[in-house]
Formats: structure tokens, sequence, C-alpha cells
């Protein structure tokens, strides 16, 4: 029998095309809400990344990384649909736009989950830009709302992208946040969520009051936010090769921390969450640390 899945992922994987400076296009499986996944599940966190993918060569890579870190397969759909794919002009500065009219993201059917699903997740999660493409977005906020009123535990990272510049999404993100338990959010995308605003945290936990907010600051280290309580973590000094998917390894590090040691103290999610981030940086692309790599950090 398979093993209860705590810790559920919902949003999209998909392919990034980055531009190389000589022109050439490098092609890398990715997606915010795909890497917090195999965070979680590398990190020993039992979890599940519900989304679909393509069936064609993108699509079986995604399907083969996601098996090999550990994620529950049960949860993955494949589709015979077009893959989804970010074409990354430029990394700095960062530019970039996407590609998937009817993509497979889109036809994640929640019907196809396993049986009882629900009855096992601690954790559910949502996040970045699936929460802007229909219908995908409001299946997954109907899932978040189902989700909260069974007394399970919502997290979501905003994740901001160019896509989320749009009212639709802004009225879903206020919903979501409503229903967050956790809530993981950087300098970057609080300054972007929140334009003109001289106050963006407080109006961020007045939208989430019931949560504990996770406030991510690059090298300069995160915080832990619930109220007027706040703990602050410095960042771990690594040799930084790049910073893609850092934010992500942040949030699976502070949720699989979260789920195995359910008792420790806040600081000690904060250092998982903090080393996590920082292994990531150390590693190209976005790397997913093991458990015992974090802890040797932590207590290096």
């Amino acid at each position: 029998m398979p093993h209860p899945i705590e810790f559920v992922v919902f949003g999209e994987a998909l392919t990034d095309f980055i531009r190389q400076p000589g022109g050439e296009w490098r092609a890398l499986p990715g997606g915010a809400c795909w890497n917090v996944a195999r965070v979680g599940a590398r990190l020993g966190a039992a979890t599940g990344y519900a989304g679909s993918v393509s069936s064609d060569v993108f699509g079986e890579e995604l399907r083969v990384l996601t098996q090999e870190a550990g994620l529950d397969m049960r949860y993955l759909q494949q589709v015979d649909k077009s893959p989804l794919l970010a074409m990354v002009t430029s990394t700095t500065p960062p530019d970039y736009f996407f590609v998937g009219d009817d993509s497979a993201d889109l036809h994640f059917d929640p019907s196809k989950l396993p049986s009882g699903w629900m009855d096992e997740a601690r954790i559910l999660h949502f996040g970045c830009i699936s929460l802007t493409r229909e219908p995908l977005a409001s299946r997954l906020l109907a899932i978040a709302a189902e989700g909260a009123q069974r007394g399970k535990r919502i997290a979501f990272d905003p994740n901001w992208r160019k896509l989320m510049d749009q009212p639709g999404y802004h009225v879903l993100m206020r919903k979501l946040l409503a229903l967050s338990h956790y809530v993981k959010v950087s300098d970057e995308d609080l300054e972007k969520l929140f334009p003109d605003d001289a106050q963006p945290m407080a109006t961020l936990k007045s939208l989430a009051p019931q949560a504990e907010i996770l406030f991510t600051r690059g090298a300069d280290g995160l915080s832990w936010i619930k109220g007027e309580s706040v703990v602050d973590q410095a960042a771990y000094r690594v040799e930084v090769i790049d910073t893609v998917g850092c934010g992500d390894a942040s949030m699976g590090g502070w949720i699989a921390s979260i789920l195995r040691q359910a008792d420790a103290p806040v600081v000690t999610h904060l250092q998982c969450a903090a080393a996590a981030a920082a292994l990531s940086a150390a590693r190209a692309g976005a790397y997913a640390a093991t458990w015992d790599e974090v802890q040797e950090l932590v207590n290096r």
C-alpha cells in the first residue's frame, strides 16, 4: 500500500527555454510549483505533485524527474496536449514570455486524483502562473476552498510573474490569501504584488490574517512573521552559482520541516528553509537538496 501523502503541491510544471549568450537556446525542466514539490520529496516529506504535463519529450522528461525525486506518481497526469514553455530571452535583467495555448497544464483533472487523497493530506500548496491560467486557476481555487473547509492547511507562494498584472488574478489572489495558513513572499514579490502601497507587508497581513508569513530577502536572509511577532534568520553563506529555484527551495524546505518536525520551534523551520535555498544557490539550476545535506549545512 502507498504511504499517506501529507503534502500535495498543485500548479505548473514547464520547460524553460533560456537564451544563451551565443544565441542558442538551452531547455531545462522547471516550474515553480513543480520545484516546490521536488524539494519537499527530496527532504523526506511524503509529497505528491498534482499537475498535468504533456506526453511528448518535454513532458516525459518532467515525468522521469518527478519519479526520480521520490514524488508519488499517482498524482501526476500526462495528456496528449502541447507542453507549457517559458521562453527566457534574458536573465539579466529578467525578460520572458510563456507559450501554452491549450497546453497540458490546463487539462489537469481533479477527479483523477487518488481516491481519498484529501483525507490523507495535511498541507496543500498553490502558487505562481497556474493561478493566472483558466480554467486551471478556478479549479485550483475550488480545491483550496474545499481543503480549508475540511481542516487542511493551505500554503501559498504568489511568486510574481508578469501574467499576474491583471485584475482577475488579484481577485483570486485575495481569495487564496484569506484561506492561507502559510504564505511565502519575497521582497521583490511584495513590491510587484502591491505597487504604490506604502505598507505592502501590512496589506499582506490584513489579507491573510491567519497566516504565518515567510518573507525572503535573498542574501539578506529571511523572516517569519505572524501578527506582531517576527523571527529573523540569516542566509547561509555559500559560493553562489545561480539563484534559480532558491525561492522554491525555501518554500519546500519550510513546509518539509513543519511536516517532519511539527513540534520544533520556528527558528528550526527557518534554518531548514534558509539551508535549502543556499544549497540550491550553490548548484546550477533548481537544485533540490536532501535532508542530510540541509542538516549538515545547518550544523556546520
